[in-house]
């Protein structure tokens, strides 16, 4: 008997030393951003899922695509209806690694800039991206921010000839997550 609640406290133990490597949000913040002359066009999602294992450096992001809020409902419209047929492709999906995940020291405060790369599949295309971010660690939390652009022709986001002079054919994406350990 005695071995088996050594054992079992020994199993607890280890699952809660796993699981406090894993941080993670349901509030991310994804926005993108086209500027052309003609027009400016900007949406913003804060109900983005994100993970990521410290221990491996395995990260993950997921966000639902109508999600996205516009200043314009018009746009809103259009950019779930006519370019992202968000109810074909529902979610956009970044997985992913911290290439140089050794950089981070989640036991003290402070900041460092990581390359991230991985796949992300949007539009029901998936291409491999790879970019900088910066990670500060602040009391037990991990911040983390991004940004790079995708071209819109790469995942099969096609714009009309009657607006593609308002629409860039790249888009500046940004990601920022507060992250928080797993519970």
């Amino acid at each position: 008997m005695r071995k088996f609640i050594i054992g079992f406290f020994l199993v607890f133990l280890g699952v809660q030393v796993m699981s406090a490597q894993k941080y993670f949000t349901k509030t991310g913040h994804i926005s993108f951003y086209s500027d052309t002359p003609l027009e400016k066009i900007e949406g913003h999602n804060k109900s983005s899922n994100c993970v990521l294992d410290v221990a491996t450096g395995k990260l993950e992001v997921a966000t639902l695509v109508k999600g996205f809020q516009f200043e314009k409902a018009l746009m809103q419209e259009h950019f779930n209806e006519n370019y992202m047929e968000s109810d074909k492709f529902p979610k956009a999906v970044f997985k992913g690694q911290i290439d140089n995940y050794s950089k981070l020291d989640i036991s003290k405060n402070g900041k460092v800039t990581v390359k991230v790369s991985g796949d992300l599949t949007m539009h029901g295309v998936t291409k491999k991206v790879t970019t900088d971010a910066v990670v500060s660690i602040n009391n037990g939390k991990i911040i983390a921010d991004a940004s790079f652009n995708v071209l819109l022709a790469d995942f099969n986001i096609k714009i009309p000839a009657l607006v593609k002079d308002q629409i860039a054919k790249s888009l500046k994406i940004k990601v920022a997550c507060t992250l928080e350990p797993l519970k």
